[in-house]
Formats: C-alpha cells, structure tokens, sequence
C-alpha cells in the first residue's frame, strides 16, 4: 500500500475516535458520569459473575482503557482486533439481555470499523517493511 495522505487521513480518524472513545469509556466505568453501566449487564452475565457488578465494570473499565492505549499508541493493528472481539462480546451481552438493541447493534459496527482499523494498520505495516530500500555491506 503506497503512500497516500487520504489512507492516513481515515488510519488517524480510526485510531483517535475508536482508541479515544475505548479509553474514555473505560475511564467512565470508574465514575458512571456517562452511563449506569451496570445497567447494561445482561441477567445472564450478572448471574455468573464471579465478583459484583460494580467490580466487574471496574474490571472492564481497565481493559477499556488499555485497549484504547494500545489503539492510540504503537500497538494498533494489535488494538483494533481487541476492540473488535470485545466490541462483538459486549453485542452480544446486549443481545442476550433482550434490549438495547439499538446499541448492540452501533456496537457491532464498531466492531467492524475496528477489524478495518486493524486490517487498514497491518497493510500499511506492511508496505512500509516492501518499501524500505536494504542497505548492503560496502
């Protein structure tokens, strides 16, 4: 994939809103500013729970946010499949729970717009390693 300031343009939009919102969310997770997050447990998830609630999200809320770090630093190609996987789990929590379909449903094209993130980040990788020039010994 050569060079082309449009491809970077979408790479950087990618990585700051998807990387940016993992990390605020996870952040939030530890004050409930944005959301009850509890709330959004199934009653599947929350009977199995090997901790309270309130913990769990704690839990998540630090994952979150490395996730986001990873995204937002050198690791995106990594980020984005996490985000990916996570973002389809947390679908389908939602799912399970027999409401918040509209958000299951904007998580799953998160999900998506992560795997492109992580795909888009690993062909770019990757033509930077074809195309820089191998220095030979004189």
């Amino acid at each position: 994939m050569a060079s082309d300031s449009r491809i970077d343009s979408a790479l950087n939009l990618l990585r700051l809103t998807l990387g940016g919102t993992a990390f605020v969310a996870g952040a939030d997770k530890f004050t409930d500013f944005l959301a009850d997050w509890e709330a959004y447990l199934s009653p599947v998830a929350r009977r199995n729970l090997p901790m309270s609630p309130r913990n769990f999200m704690r839990s998540v809320g630090v994952i979150e946010m490395a996730v986001g770090a990873l995204i937002l630093g050198r690791q995106t190609r990594l980020g984005g499949y996490v985000a990916g996987a996570w973002l389809l789990g947390i679908a389908a929590n939602l799912v399970s729970s027999g409401k918040y379909f509209d958000i299951a449903a904007r998580d799953a094209n998160m999900a998506v717009a992560a795997l492109v993130l992580a795909r888009l980040s690993e062909a770019r990788t990757s033509s930077q390693v074809e195309t820089t020039p191998i220095r030979r010994a004189a």
